[in-house]
């Protein structure tokens, strides 16, 4: 992809030039987020464990508050980078098998939260959690860029206004689907993961991990 191009999609691969295989496993990735992440808020009062934007703007709140929730926002903010790292090293090792290995760590990660969590360690279950968000968004990923962005929704929202912008234009009328799709699949989760809340708190983790073990599986051997 050229530059001109790469600028016009932000960088990104469109998530239409992708199979219906790959945009189903993505919208349900992006689900599985979102029901970490409205865990992940709920435990922590406040905080994300995949939307990294505003755990930002927590941390310079905190900063120039010099309030207590700073060290936890930094704290979230390494761990996704720390898993981004982590998986983008599992799958530059592992060429064309690396998709599965990196959900199996993601699935590794979240099952280690779950186990913090039930022996009462709070934080660092967030952070391990957090860690497998970061790992999960290289699951889709290409020489090093991101292809479909799984927890970025923002940019998910701005691509559905671009398109929709050229859809008015006489551009494909339905290019903005996908990204509205994962959009959804995102809220669609958050909204699971704060009602499965009430029922078993952070051992949501544990459904969590048992979810991207399943999303492992269904890959095709040779991604």
């Amino acid at each position: 992809m050229g530059h001109d191009a790469r600028l016009a999609t932000g960088g990104l691969t469109p998530m239409v030039g992708h199979g219906r295989r790959d945009q189903v496993i993505a919208a349900a990735l992006a689900a599985l987020a979102g029901y970490v992440d409205a865990i992940g808020f709920i435990a922590s009062g406040g905080l994300f464990l995949s939307f990294m934007t505003g755990n930002s703007t927590r941390l310079g709140v905190g900063l120039s508050q010099h309030g207590p929730v700073a060290a936890l926002a930094a704290g979230l903010l390494g761990a996704f980078v720390a898993g981004v790292t982590l998986a983008t090293l599992v799958g530059g090792r592992l060429g064309r098998r690396r998709q599965r290995a990196q959900l199996l760590l993601v699935a590794g990660l979240l099952g280690l939260a779950a186990l913090a969590a039930a022996a009462g360690q709070t934080v660092p279950a967030l952070l391990l959690a957090a860690t497998a968000m970061g790992a999960e968004n290289c699951v889709f990923e290409a020489g090093g860029d991101v292809k479909i962005s799984l927890t970025f929704m923002t940019g998910n929202l701005v691509k559905v206004g671009q398109r929709l912008a050229r859809a008015l234009d006489g551009g494909n009328r339905w290019d903005w689907l996908p990204y509205l799709a994962l959009w959804l699949a995102m809220l669609g989760g958050a909204a699971m993961g704060a009602l499965a809340w009430t029922w078993i708190g952070l051992g949501n983790l544990g459904i969590a991990a048992g979810i991207a073990a399943a999303l492992a599986f269904a890959l095709r051997e040779d991604e």
